[in-house]
């Protein structure tokens, strides 16, 4: 049987008919892969130039602090005693500076020294001699001075008891032995939780490493964080010119627990306003010590009034997008280092070793 020559003619026509459409089918999901694809290449350039521009900034406002501590310590040369107080020029929060390309940055200092060092608890006290073998032995100026901070908490309140349990623990878990002190716990205790670990056994490189140690519940460690420091890692004197007010009620005679009055506190505070205190003796001779200055002999030791250890918390947008750095500068001499940083999107930004920003640019989050 034969077919007429136009059926034919239609069948082929047909055929090419749908081998068009399927290249361009093809063509056409080509091209939009394409794009797709164009544009995430487009966009991830994009970020990354913004995040290279941002951090351009970041290390500008590092740069910035430098000169301002450089400033500061050149001014101090033309006292008798050069001390760090809440006065100077590091210690201001300026103002968001406006940006040609649109946006701002914004950054300040704050004082490390001015915190009490966690890392200072690491080492544990003698028992007092004439005392029987296995008694409690008794607290070093330091932890008891950390269960005195303990216990200025309005929420939550512990009493003495439960502030000298929570410095035990801090104290076994910077120790480098694996024996528990009394109230205390090391790795037999934390071999039981789950997930199960182990005691650092070395001091602390973080404050967030406090949410991992016995008898810190999440309401003492939001307390704490803020009033607390891992710098330097071997401690220095605390500055009482920067200090706040519940950190300074944490000081007071060696065998009293107890922290000075929130009225107290605030009195120490006023007394600074004008210049910060001369020295330790004066602060020492403030009415609050009154008849516990021969009492207070070893607790003087660790109070300083000057700095080394500055915390630069510095912010900037650029097109929306928000990054943070967090710097730990050391001062020695007329020379500034950057010592550790951090940094990240206002998101997920983790302040260095835990140390809460307290400048009022942005709330932050744990370090």
């Amino acid at each position: 049987m034969r077919y007429p020559r136009s059926s034919r003619r239609q069948g082929q026509g047909g055929a090419a008919l749908i081998a068009a459409l399927l290249v361009f089918a093809l063509c056409t999901a080509l091209v939009v892969a394409m794009e797709l694809e164009f544009s995430r290449l487009y966009q991830r350039v994009a970020n990354i130039l913004l995040a290279e521009q941002a951090s351009a900034y970041l290390r500008g406002a590092e740069d910035l602090a430098t000169l301002a501590l450089l400033a500061d310590y050149d001014s101090d040369q033309g006292r008798e005693q050069p001390r760090d107080d809440l006065l100077e020029i590091w210690a201001q929060t300026p103002a968001p500076y406006a940006l040609d390309e649109g946006g701002w940055m914004a950054g300040c200092l704050r004082d490390l020294q001015g915190r009490f060092n966690l890392n200072a608890l690491a080492q544990s006290a003698a028992a007092p001699e004439g005392e029987q073998a296995g008694a409690a032995p008794r607290f070093t100026p330091a932890q008891a001075q950390f269960i005195r901070l303990l216990q200025t908490f309005e929420e939550p309140q512990l009493s003495e008891q439960e502030a000298i349990a929570v410095t035990r623990s801090v104290t076994d878990w910077l120790d480098r032995d694996v024996e528990p002190a009394p109230e205390g716990a090391e790795d037999d205790y934390y071999f039981g939780q789950t997930p199960g670990y182990r005691t650092a056994n070395r001091p602390m490189a973080s404050v967030s490493e406090l949410r991992a140690v016995a008898n810190i519940t999440p309401e003492i460690y939001r307390a704490l964080e803020p009033l607390v420091s891992v710098w330097p890692e071997q401690p220095a004197p605390l500055n009482i010119n920067t200090a706040s007010a519940t950190v300074l009620r944490s000081i007071n005679a060696d065998d009293d627990l107890s922290p000075l009055s929130a009225a107290e506190g605030e009195t120490l505070v006023e007394q600074r306003q004008a210049e910060g205190f001369a020295d330790i003796d004066s602060f020492l001779e403030s009415p609050v010590f009154a008849g516990k200055q021969e009492q207070m002999a070893q607790v003087k030791a660790g109070l300083g009034g000057a700095t080394s250890y500055f915390l630069l918390s510095a912010e900037v947008e650029v097109a929306d997008r928000r990054m943070r750095l967090y710097s730990v500068l050391q001062r020695s001499g007329r020379q500034v280092s950057a010592i550790a940083r951090a940094r990240g999107s206002l998101d997920n930004s983790q302040a260095i070793r835990g140390e809460e920003d307290t400048c009022t640019i942005a709330p932050s989050l744990d370090w």
